[in-house]
């Protein structure tokens, strides 16, 4: 360990951000998108001078927000090798993982009559609902027929998730975490396989006054092998987490989990963390970028989340000491000028700065996302596990 060129990464997903169409967009529906570039392009002002200092804009032009002369960061832009465009791929490659079969989503036609007939049978509920929906909105339809029914609410998203709503006190809890467990074991099925089950409990009696509670419970997938935070908790260094990492990874090979409120929070968290000494990597998800405005097609509330982070960052960048290292990238895109609600097959930023580097600017695109594993694997001494793919640029952070 004594040879790790940095102490402290801080690796921070900024959850969608693509920056244009991979080549084979088209294939997913997705050709021309943009995330990144079609918010600048739409909104009046674009307040990001955090961003902008670190390179933003000489990585990918912006309407309002004019280049800098002299960047604070190394960047590129990165290829997704993996197939699909969903969280779990672009967190998974990201650390090692080059992912074959794609997720599924079920957001057209809500889930096949045989899995439902599957589910309905195992739990003994009849279910309502089987659609995509908000979260919020599917209660408002239909929490008052699943509680004077006793029937089960189960909806889907643009995500490969498989939700179900439970009332915490007709329905309970316990009650609810079966259902799910039963969910999960059946979408182990490749022909039903989603990444993740959701238990999403509520409280309330009628329309207007649901609301769900902080007892939601994620039933995810593992991921298929070990990942670079394997690796690092072996090595035995820290793998701090920062939102919805914990749930993308199962809890493989982290040593601390912080859930987050909001991507605000997320961010405060990880200013706190960084007030912290220790040695190993601080990862971080930041999904309001996707959940709240992506999915929704919302870019004037995508463009705003943007310029809250960039206060927040402004307010990490002094933290970080001379062996720190900050990594700023994205899981795939989901560009709310787009059609549809689902994520978009996009290429994703990465930026790297930190206070010792003496030099920046542009690098050679890198052909995969795990370009970002193999980096921090290199850096702390630890081989990639077997079977992982990436190429390490650390040599080149200069």
């Amino acid at each position: 360990m004594a040879g790790k060129k940095y102490r402290r990464i801080f690796t921070i997903v900024i959850d969608s951000l693509g920056v244009g169409a991979l080549e084979d967009a088209s294939d997913y529906g997705d050709e021309g998108t943009d995330t990144l570039g079609h918010i600048s392009q739409s909104v009046e002002e674009f307040c990001i001078p955090n961003l902008r200092k670190l390179g933003l804009a000489n990585l990918h032009p912006l309407k309002q927000v004019p280049a800098v002369s002299r960047p604070m960061a190394y960047y590129m832009k990165m290829q997704e090798a993996s197939v699909g465009k969903d969280t779990m791929t672009g967190h998974w490659e990201m650390m090692g993982l080059h992912i074959t079969k794609p997720f599924l989503t079920f957001t057209e036609h809500g889930f096949p009559k045989e899995l439902i007939e599957e589910l309905s049978r195992r739990t003994g509920r009849v279910i309502i609902g089987n659609k995509s929906a908000s979260g919020t909105e599917i209660l408002e339809e239909l929490a008052e027929e699943e509680i004077a029914q006793g029937h089960m609410i189960v909806y889907t998203s643009a995500d490969s998730v498989l939700q179900i709503c439970g009332n915490e006190e007709t329905f309970g809890l316990e009650e609810l975490y079966r259902c799910c467990e039963i969910a999960r074991e059946l979408t182990m099925k490749d022909e039903w396989k989603v990444g993740r089950v959701i238990a999403r409990p509520y409280v309330g009696r009628k329309k207007g006054e649901f609301k769900r509670t902080s007892n939601r419970h994620d039933y995810a997938l593992k991921p298929y092998g070990p990942t670079v935070l394997n690796a690092l908790k072996d090595a035995g260094l820290e793998v701090i987490s920062v939102g919805k990492i914990f749930d993308i990874f199962d809890g493989e090979g982290l040593t601390e989990s912080n859930k987050s409120k909001s991507s605000v929070h997320g961010m405060e968290q990880t200013i706190e963390i960084a007030g912290r000494e220790f040695t190993g990597l601080c990862f971080v998800n930041l999904v309001d970028f996707d959940a709240l405005w992506g999915h929704r097609r919302n870019v004037q509330g995508y463009a705003k989340e943007l310029e809250k982070f960039d206060v927040k960052l402004g307010e990490l960048l002094p933290l970080l000491k001379e062996d720190d290292l900050l990594i700023l990238t994205a899981d795939h895109g989901n560009d709310p000028t787009h059609t549809g609600t689902d994520h978009t097959r996009e290429k994703v930023p990465f930026l790297a700065y930190s206070p010792s580097m003496e030099g920046s600017g542009k690098l050679e695109d890198a052909q995969t996302f795990a370009a970002v594993g193999a980096t921090i694997a290199e850096n702390f001494g630890v081989e990639m596990p077997e079977g992982t793919i990436g190429t390490s640029i650390l040599e080149q952070l200069k």
